[in-house]
């Protein structure tokens, strides 16, 4: 009634099939763990690394854009950087020359500070300029400080599985350099279009020059520090006002060769701001760089251990395969020798 022979080679059999199909799948997928059902806490821990993976590729794809925008606008400071040295240079020549050269000299500054102006204006990428900004009043009154720019550099998750996003932040305010709001917007001018006053007097104008850093450094507007320093310096004539690297006018009335020189210290201290300026851009170039290749390197580092948790071992895999192959067909052989002694013994009854 029962060939218990047969039942145990059929078990047999039925056990070397699982495991063969089991390693057919391992080899066809390439892996180890390829569902929940093969090893839970394996399953979990790559299907999560996975997805903190895909969110890395993007956070990469954000740093790219980001340096590109770093990138646009570093080109533009430096070629701003290079005509304000023609621009000082221009004055520096005019000083003792006649109104008729001055005049000449005075259509080439223009010509410069239009070139300045077309610099930053290109300087955009995918709709970000971090050299000329526009104010707009809003509900809330407007400072004229301009936001940070946020370059998101990283993808954070805990022990305890909290995400958070990391960033790079560009100091646009830092690196402005025209404020292109309405006049009645614009409440703090970027470095090429700053305002300030040059007065003929040294004491008059180191009264000004200390009353107008004194009253950036609270936090006032250029505006406000430059009727802060008119204040402090008193009414000393002749006064050029509203003098920026922008609007240098070496033809207007009362510029004297002694406010030309003035006006020379005035450019280089914008030169230093502007060097200052570039500073800010190169920092944050070197730094979205730097987490570029880490961030590489983590995306890595990841699938590595992600792999050694999940993927198959090939050649181990192979070598299994043709193991259980050949156990496969010895247990049809036992099944058959089963069978086949059932036969003999049910032939000597028919006998």
């Amino acid at each position: 009634m029962t060939n218990a022979a047969a039942l145990t080679a059929l078990q047999s059999l039925s056990a070397t099939n699982k495991s063969l199909e089991q390693t057919q799948a391992r080899i066809s997928t390439g892996y180890r763990v390829s569902q929940a059902s093969d090893n839970a806490a394996y399953w979990s821990i790559a299907t999560t690394m996975r997805s903190d993976n895909a969110a890395l590729s993007t956070v990469q794809d954000a740093l790219g854009l980001g340096a590109s925008k770093v990138d646009t606008a570093y080109t533009g400071m430096n070629n701003v950087l290079t005509t304000i040295g023609q621009i000082k240079t221009k004055l520096l020549s005019t000083v003792g020359q006649t109104a008729a050269a001055k005049a000449k000299t005075q259509t080439e500054i223009n010509a410069l500070q239009a070139q300045m102006k077309s610099f930053a204006d290109a300087a955009t990428f995918s709709g970000s300029n971090f050299l000329a900004v526009t104010s707009k009043q809003t509900a809330v009154p407007n400072d004229g400080v301009q936001a940070d720019s946020q370059i998101v550099s990283s993808f954070n998750r805990s022990s305890s599985g909290a995400v958070s996003i990391g960033t790079i932040d560009i100091d646009v305010e830092g690196t402005k350099l025209f404020d292109y709001g309405l006049a009645t917007e614009v409440k703090n001018r970027g470095t090429l279009d700053r305002q300030t006053s040059i007065y003929s007097t040294g004491a008059a104008q180191t009264l000004y020059d200390n009353a107008y850093a004194t009253a950036l450094a609270g936090g006032a507007t250029d505006i406000a520090a430059n009727t802060a320093g008119q204040a402090a310096a008193g009414a000393v004539v002749p006064r050029v006002d509203n003098i920026s690297a922008y609007n240098l006018d070496i033809t207007a009335a009362g510029v004297t060769d002694d406010i030309i020189t003035q006006m020379v210290t005035r450019i280089d201290k914008v030169m230093a701001q502007l060097t200052d300026s570039a500073t800010i851009l190169g920092s944050a170039k070197s730094s979205i760089d730097l987490q570029k290749t880490f961030t590489q390197s983590l995306m890595d580092s990841i699938d590595r251990g992600v792999g050694q948790l999940v993927d198959a071992d090939m050649n181990k895999e192979s070598t299994r395969l043709q193991a259980l192959q050949v156990q496969q067909q010895l247990g049809i052989q036992s099944l058959s020798i089963a069978n086949s002694a059932s036969q003999s013994i049910l032939s000597l009854f028919k006998n």
